[in-house]
């Protein structure tokens, strides 16, 4: 009886109600605006990062600026084909993630933009297309199992044909993995001494020792090594370092062959909702306060030339640093994805 007096008392009020403001035109309009104010302290952004990166950033972002920020985690490559599939009514603000070289190939699906910190960064690694911002530095490395080694020595790349390591390498699907496509393009470049179609014959031969193993992210590379499913895997620095801290029976090798080193980047999704927020992010990411959390927290290389990096990373002069070219790299992506996958069933 309650509650059939409770809904006619509200139908009443409603109609009443209605009657008072039927005259009032402008309603639709300020519900608009309210939706506006709220979206004003929103932020979606779209990363392949771990959860360790992207909650330590993330939540220093939200306590500096009172902005919510909702993540939605995919790799990479599922990620930018969400953004080209949203074009028309995008969801995402931030692309945070992916090489800058890949996020470049796509630029039309960004706004421009250049950070406040940009003075900060270091020459090589500044916004040269207008689109993308760099975050971190991201050497291509190798994890290798301690415990499972044993004796097995393992140097760089050559080593990984060795029998024994036959189906125990971890390797993610470079059409699913930026890493992973940087690894494919460290070794062409590594093996063919410089010239990338020399590097096909070794690949080939990594691709059989890899006994049909593709994995489909790039944190299942480094945990299948951690958790002993592999011996060794083909990641980044950041992946390995990160597991060494925490007491993993692992350890980094940076290839003798060469290590190309990439930056990652971060983008405004085009014709984002929360575009001013997404600025915001962007300059916050690259900011002294959230780059000594890149090094201290993150166990990563920072992209500014004023942050000191973490101890007990190997030194830049110590690695056999080899640069490529990053416009072939991009251009020719999907011509080498194509071959990668043809190679598998050889």
């Amino acid at each position: 009886m309650k509650k059939k007096i409770h809904f006619a008392f509200l139908f009443i009020a409603l109609v009443f109600l209605t009657a008072c403001t039927k005259e009032n035109v402008n309603e639709p309009e300020e519900k608009t605006m309210v939706k506006e104010e709220q979206s004003s302290e929103k932020l979606v952004v779209y990363s392949p990062h771990s959860i360790d990166i992207q909650w330590t950033i993330v939540n220093a972002f939200e306590e500096k600026t009172g902005i919510d920020v909702e993540v939605v985690s995919k790799g990479t490559g599922d990620l930018i084909a969400k953004i080209k599939e949203e074009s028309g009514d995008p969801k995402a603000d931030i692309m945070w993630g992916g090489t800058v070289a890949l996020l470049n190939s796509n630029k039309d699906c960004f706004e421009k933009y250049f950070c406040k910190n940009e003075n900060n960064i270091f020459d090589a690694y500044k916004n040269t297309s207008g689109y993308v911002t760099s975050f971190t530095l991201v050497p291509s490395v190798l994890i290798v199992n301690t415990d499972l080694a044993k004796d097995i020595e393992i140097t760089g790349y050559e080593d990984l044909l060795k029998p024994e390591l036959k189906g125990k390498i971890a390797n993610c699907d470079p059409e699913k993995s930026s890493s992973s496509y940087e690894q494919v393009i460290n070794i062409l470049n590594a093996m063919g001494k410089g010239n990338p179609e020399d590097g096909w014959e070794y690949l080939q031969k990594l691709i059989d020792n890899l006994d049909g193993q593709l994995l489909t992210s790039s944190s299942s590379v480094y945990k299948s090594v951690v958790e002993g499913k592999n011996i060794v895997g083909l990641t980044y620095e950041e992946g390995a370092i990160s597991n060494i801290i925490d007491g993993a029976p692992v350890n980094v090798v940076y290839m003798k062959e060469g290590v190309i080193c990439r930056a990652d980047g971060v983008a405004i999704v085009k014709n984002a909702k929360n575009i001013e927020n997404a600025k915001k992010f962007i300059d916050f990411v690259t900011s002294e306060e959230a780059q000594q959390l890149v090094t201290q927290k993150l166990s990563r290389r920072s992209i500014r030339d004023d942050v000191a990096p973490l101890k007990g990373v190997k030194d830049y002069s110590e690695i056999n640093i080899i640069e490529d070219d990053v416009n072939w790299a991009t251009e020719n992506k999907d011509s080498i994805l194509e071959r990668f996958h043809s190679s598998i069933s050889k």
